[in-house]
């Protein structure tokens, strides 16, 4: 039996699966135009993921054009959390057993017309979609971080109906986000494929004893006036996150360079995350604060 799109989305709820960082600047994009349920196991977390999207939602509805905001609940209960929603965003750990299950769950508790996306920075959904008895309204739908940066990926899972990318490139800017499309299946989708590019050069070029992290970010920014290099925004991510992507991404093509990953190696094995733990390429955050 063919998916059906959802419809009188205007009047159903928009429910997004994790209270963390990312779960709850998603929700606030979407409670800029409606009501928003954010689901966690955890209710303090949940709570405080509806305390920042209240906090924010006023000024962020104003700046993407709304004059009307909704409101964020907190639900600690999965099947109450989907009920009568138009769209689920799963935002939990990038954990692929439990991406497995919570999309099985989410198949068998969501409405039968409700699309189920997942924010996934590394998996695509073709991964974890072995228990859904309809992957066709499943989509990987990749936010960076808004309200700042609102750029988001959509990538289908190969099984993926087209009319739910239609959709959903259509309805998106609505709540102040823009979505590209992947057009085939892509570790890192658009954006951070090109940006893992920019890292892997910059290691190199320090793991080869060409320059030094400081260096090579002030250079980019005199050269592209941004405010922020690349080894200072891998600090500010986390050098062991870092390496992690790295290896993914060497798991798929082992042809890359092995300097990069090394030169990360010998920060994480001395303990020198970045901002998290107070040095990392850069040893002043401390002074920061």
């Amino acid at each position: 039996m063919p998916f059906v799109l959802p419809t009188d989305i205007g009047a159903r709820p928009v429910t997004v699966v994790g209270a963390g960082t990312l779960g709850r600047r998603i929700a606030l994009m979407f409670a800029t135009r409606g009501h928003v349920r954010i689901y966690d196991p955890a209710w303090q977390a949940a709570q405080d993921a509806v305390t920042y999207v209240t906090r924010h939602v006023g000024k962020t509805a104003s700046h993407v054009g709304s004059d009307t905001p909704g409101e964020a609940t907190a639900v600690t209960e999965l099947g109450e959390a989907v009920a009568d929603a138009w769209l689920v965003v799963e935002a939990v750990p990038e954990r692929l057993e439990l991406k497995r299950q919570i999309f099985a769950d989410l198949d068998k508790t969501a409405p039968a017309d409700a699309i189920l996306a997942s924010n996934s920075s590394s998996y695509p959904t073709s991964q974890f979609i072995d228990g859904v008895a309809d992957p066709e309204r499943v989509v990987n739908m990749h936010f960076y971080m808004p309200p700042q940066q609102t750029a988001v990926d959509l990538m289908s899972s190969g099984k993926t109906d087209r009319d739910v990318l239609n959709l959903l490139l259509r309805e998106l800017p609505h709540y102040g986000v823009y979505p590209f499309e992947a057009h085939r299946e892509s570790t890192g989708f658009i954006f951070n494929r090109i940006w893992a590019a920019i890292k892997r050069e910059s290691l190199a070029v320090v793991a080869e004893g060409v320059s030094t992290p400081q260096d090579v970010d002030r250079m980019w920014q005199i050269n592209t006036g941004l405010t922020s290099g690349p080894f200072r925004k891998m600090d500010k991510v986390g050098l062991d996150v870092v390496l992690d992507i790295e290896n993914h991404y060497a798991d798929e093509n082992p042809a890359l360079p092995t300097g990069p990953r090394e030169l990360l190696r010998r920060y994480v094995d001395a303990g020198h995350l970045g901002v998290k733990t107070g040095r990392g390429f850069y040893d002043d955050y401390g002074a920061q604060g």
